[in-house]
């Protein structure tokens, strides 16, 4: 039962249940008084809560702004990039939520707490005034009442007359009041319901509007939200493999540390102890330094370095090495120790500590000391096991019988290339494949004897068993190249270009692969081998540097991407020559190189060239060019020569300027060539010349290595090793750069400059050549011969 009706004629009777319809609606306003306060109250905190959480929000979307991954290596790939950005997306997102909510929370005081307070003062506020009025009319009606009754009849008529129309005058007054008062009551009752409920229907139409501005954002955040997730996936299964890849690097150098030393500029480099000798009484001290020993120049670098005080790095010192001693324990209470001394300091001679016997021996005979009795810190040659998978006729065979038999049997099996065969099966099988008497025996089409994932294996196998990878180590650090930078289209331009400079029989195998990985790609939906998945797959099957480290490792997501180019490009790449009126693509050798460090007796470290964009191109001297082969020699036969790879020599430092004795002394080895093996002169030349074994050509992608690979040619043999410059076939030679002599040994020059008589020099990296009369040193990488 809702409140009674209060009847205007109610107001002249004035009977008490009038009296208690009054207190009910009374009351009931007081009620609606409360709660509207109370809501008030609520609103004002919801609007400082949401304020709180806005400037939480705030916050969070500016730490995740400012926040930037670190990566390993000189470049991300694109899932990568798209990784880093993801957090400013979600800062922008949170932003643009947090812009809405401010309007949110600027509607709830305009739309429900000012109206709100509106209503309770202007409308509950006025019936408190009426009621105060009622009651104050109410006591002063009923007392004059009682006084006027009170009065005795035995007063003058008049006086008695005067009182009744006072008192009738009074009455009137009162009932008016009242009939206004109970209108105001019930017109309060009514007017709340919609004075009440249109501010909190604003509120919410506030409220909705924030959350479908919310909606909104999220639909468009939706797409980049799938991206993103792709992006993540493919990271992550990169991720897979690399760790795969790293934790397999560790495991060998764990098991032969020696084996796996990285390339480096330095013969040899360590700790070792330093004795430091004090005036007496203080005796002396040993300090340990790390250093480092060039033999070419016998230059010793020494850096104090303790890891105890938090990785503390000292002054270095470089001297020149005169001779080293090896230290006898009668002559010293330490054991390990050598004592060297300094070619430009004369008297001066320092003692120093190995860590062990062997590693004091591998010293001495770094430093040419005596008891050099172990080999050098150079690494040893390692030849080629006979029988190893080889880019021949047999190598066509088995590519084509496996793709043949994936493409009949289970182009549709789920995980295909991804799913890995039995290991011994796949080695039968490979064996069997590779032998001449069984190979056409094996039926891969037909014979349920080799399931799919074992011939999925054996491919993978073989391509991993080749001497050089299909994509080969020469232009392994090109293909890296375009794809850590440039925009999608430069990139496929870029592979275009270098998979055309492959030797034919690698381009023709890779045509064969991709092509099959193409239609393996098509039918995604059914074996779920996506371009991203077989790029992981492919990857490190199709290119691998030379040197394994950790740092090359690292690139294997570059490598998944050049091969995602191939099979998504695959008719454009391989049905099509590169646009002759393109760039050429920027290659290792096109980045930015560093002058070659000069090993001069000058102390102190000497401060690098200016940076220049060169393309090292060079020609054969019909005189130097040796008789070769039609028939192809075999790329393994290139492993005793070329130096670790491009890529690693990059993840090791910036890329240097010379190529190598083997390219600068073009007459130097052309000659060596015409008296060396017949296999090893075709190798040799067939690297420097890869299009073709007879014609010789420009290749301006060769990449130059860091200075540390200048020790190469200490692989070679002794008759080209040894030999002196004096031997070397003059050329002429013209700067492609300018170049401002820091010495008084090199020479200052202009592009275009022509150098006469240019030979290698004795210092890696620096020829010899004579410009207007005067003799001088120039920067390899700051000329072009001629």
């Amino acid at each position: 039962m809702g409140l009674q009706p209060l009847e205007f004629s109610d107001c002249y009777l004035d009977s008490p249940w009038f009296r208690e319809r009054i207190r009910a609606h009374e009351a009931e306003l007081e009620r609606t008084n409360k709660f509207i306060k109370e809501l008030i109250k609520d609103g004002k905190n919801l609007i400082a809560a949401t304020k709180s959480l806005s400037a939480a929000q705030r916050k969070f979307a500016h730490s995740l702004r400012d926040f930037k991954f670190e990566f390993i290596g000189d470049a991300e790939t694109d899932d990568e990039r798209c990784i880093d950005a993801s957090l400013r997306e979600f800062s922008n997102f949170l932003k643009n939520l947090e812009e809405q909510r401010e309007i949110m929370a600027l509607s709830v005081t305009e739309t429900l707490i000012k109206p709100l307070e509106k209503f309770r003062k202007e409308q509950l506020g006025a019936v408190k005034e009426e009621k105060k009025k009622f009651d104050k009319e109410t006591e002063k009606n009923y007392s004059l009442i009682d006084k006027h009754l009170n009065l005795s009849a035995k007063k003058k008529d008049s006086h008695l007359q005067e009182a009744d129309i006072q008192v009738e005058q009074n009455r009137q007054h009162f009932y008016e009041l009242s009939l206004e008062y109970v209108c105001k009551l019930q017109e309060i009752q009514e007017r709340k319901k919609f004075e009440f409920v249109e501010p909190m229907l604003s509120f919410f139409q506030g409220m909705f509007t924030f959350y479908h501005q919310g909606h909104e954002l999220a639909k468009d955040f939706n797409h980049y939200k799938m991206e993103l997730q792709i992006n993540i996936q493919n990271t992550r299964n990169r991720f897979e493999g690399t760790r795969s890849e790293v934790e397999e690097l560790m495991n060998k150098i764990r098991q032969n540390p020696k084996d796996h030393k990285r390339a480096s500029q330095f013969t040899a480099e360590g700790y070792l102890y330093v004795q430091e000798k004090r005036p007496p009484p203080f005796g002396s001290s040993w300090v340990k330094h790390y250093c480092m020993y060039r033999k070419a120049a016998k230059k010793f670098n020494i850096i104090p370095f303790e890891h105890r005080s938090g990785g503390k790095l000292g002054d270095g010192e470089v001297f020149f090495l005169k001779e080293c001693i090896r230290r006898h324990t009668d002559s010293i209470d330490r054991r390990f120790c050598f004592d060297v001394e300094a070619a430009d300091r004369p008297g001066v001679s320092l003692t120093m500590q190995a860590f062990s016997e062997e590693e004091r021996k591998q010293w001495l005979e770094a430093l040419g000391g005596k008891e050099a009795l172990f080999p050098s810190f150079n690494r040893a040659i390692i030849p080629r096991p006979e029988g190893s998978a080889q880019l021949d006729k047999m190598g066509f065979t088995i590519l084509r019988k496996c793709i043949s038999a994936v493409e009949t049997r289970g182009i549709n099996d789920q995980g295909l290339y991804r799913v890995v065969g039995v290991s011994s099966k796949v080695q039968r099988l490979l064996s069997m494949l590779m032998d001449v008497k069984t190979c056409n025996e094996v039926d891969l089409e037909n014979s349920i004897d080799w399931e799919v994932k074992t011939i999925t294996s054996a491919l993978k196998q073989y391509l991993r068993s080749l001497p050089e990878p299909l994509m080969t180590y020469e232009l392994h650090g090109d293909f890296i190249v375009p794809a850590k930078s440039g925009s999608p289209e430069s990139r496929v331009n870029a592979i275009h270009f270098l998979v055309h400079k492959l030797p034919e029989k690698n381009k023709e195998m890779l045509d064969i692969l991709v092509k099959h990985l193409t239609n393996v790609s098509n039918h995604s939906k059914q074996n779920l081998m996506t371009v991203a998945n077989l790029g992981v797959v492919f990857g490190p099957t199709l290119m691998r540097p030379q040197e394994e480290t950790v740092a090359a490792i690292m690139d294997l997501k570059f490598q998944n991407i050049v091969v995602e180019i191939l099979i998504e490009n695959h008719e454009k790449i391989f049905r099509t020559l590169p646009d002759a009126t393109l760039p050429e693509p920027v290659t290792l050798s096109a980045s930015p190189p560093n002058a070659p460090p000069r090993q001069s007796k000058r102390q102190g470290q000497r401060t690098k060239r200016p940076v220049a964009v060169y393309n090292l191109c060079i020609e054969l001297e019909d005189g130097d060019r040796p008789n070769l082969p039609k028939e192809d020699t075999p790329p393994s036969s290139l492993d005793s020569f070329s130096s670790p790879s491009p890529t690693a020599a990059a993840a090791h430092g910036p890329p240097g300027p010379d190529k190598n004795h083997l390219l600068a002394d073009g007459g130097t080895f052309g000659d060596w060539a015409s008296t060396a093996p017949s296999q090893a002169r075709s190798s040799t030349v067939q690297w420097l010349n890869p299009q073709s074994p007879s014609t010789p050509s420009c290749n301006p992608a060769v990449t130059p290595p860091s200075p540390k690979l200048s020790s190469f040619p200490l692989s070679l043999p002794a008759a080209v090793a040894d030999r002196p410059p004096e031997s070397v076939i003059s050329r002429k030679a013209r700067a492609v750069y300018p170049c401002e002599a820091e010495h008084s040994s090199e020479l200052s020059f202009e592009i275009g400059a022509i150098f006469e008589d240019v030979q290698t020099s004795r210092e890696p990296g620096w020829l010899e050549g004579t410009l207007n009369g005067k003799r001088g040193l120039i920067p390899q990488n700051y000329v072009k011969l001629l």
